[in-house]
């Protein structure tokens, strides 16, 4: 498939910044089943690229001076590969067992424990895909998608307390469902042609590990529409939890009141 992606952030302030640093996450993985057939990334100040520990292609901006608005724009095609299963035939550099670790976001508690139990094998035993795919049906069913309901700092347990939340949500619960049983999973930030699903085309969605009858690596899964990953996702950037993996993410000196808005377009062939 053939991906024509645009995306917008724009920031507005109330008073002037004295200073903009922020870390973007809008660049395409280099991976088997996508590539970038062309990509630009237009903003002001100064974008320094570089390859984060994870292996996301990354930049660095940073914006001196005063300054009341703030515009991102990513732009490109992009060729994906459908991946059969959803299975991700990667060269890792990382140890899976990194992402068994809870985080701030993903640290499970009872609930999630009981949520984990009714969809996983035993702990100890490797999951299947049938599994997996059990336990996003599982979380899609708890936990209602809802714009708005929640924020990026909310966390797996508050999500699935409220029944409420987005594909931020969605992802992070279900990694903390994985970890609570030894099972590697990791947040996967990017893009969907979104179809008539209605929700929004920049996505969050979760690799987990997986040991098949014939094959042991990472498979791919959207937890909010409980399925595999298909090729109508663009894959951005892999981390332990949404702070690592954000498309958007940092600080700033001044400013008053901050408003976000987003525009992203995906055209499909």
């Amino acid at each position: 498939m053939i991906l024509t992606i645009r995306h917008e952030t724009r920031y507005d302030y109330s008073t002037p910044l004295a200073y903009t640093i922020q870390q973007l996450h809008l660049t395409p993985r280099i991976e088997p089943q996508q590539r970038a057939l062309s990509w630009q990334i237009n903003t002001p100040g100064q974008c320094h690229p570089y390859t984060d520990a994870y292996g996301n292609l990354s930049h660095m901006l940073t914006i001196n001076g005063k300054h009341q608005a703030l515009s991102l724009v990513v732009q490109g095609v992009v060729e994906t590969i459908y991946p059969y299963q959803g299975r991700l035939n990667l060269i890792e550099t990382l140890s899976p067992l990194l992402f068994t670790m809870p985080t701030r976001l993903t640290e499970p508690d009872p609930a999630i424990v009981e949520l984990a139990a009714a969809s996983l094998p035993e702990r100890g035993t490797p999951a299947a895909t049938g599994h997996l795919l059990l336990l996003a049906e599982s979380i899609a069913g708890k936990v209602a998608y809802e714009s708005g309901a929640t924020e990026v700092t909310t966390t797996a347990s508050a999500a699935l307390a409220l029944g409420r939340g987005v594909c931020q949500d969605h992802a992070h619960l279900y990694l903390a469902c994985c970890h609570a049983w030894g099972i590697p999973a990791r947040y996967v930030s990017g893009y969907i042609d979104p179809g008539t699903s209605g929700h929004a085309a920049s996505h969050a969605w979760v690799d987990a590990w997986v040991v098949d009858s014939d094959f042991a690596g990472w498979v791919s899964i959207d937890v909010t529409h409980a399925r595999l990953m298909t090729d109508a996702y663009c894959r951005l950037a892999i981390g332990r939890d949404y702070d690592s993996a954000a498309p958007v993410r940092g600080v700033r000196q001044g400013g008053g009141k901050e408003s976000m808005s987003v525009d992203v377009q995906i055209v499909p062939s």
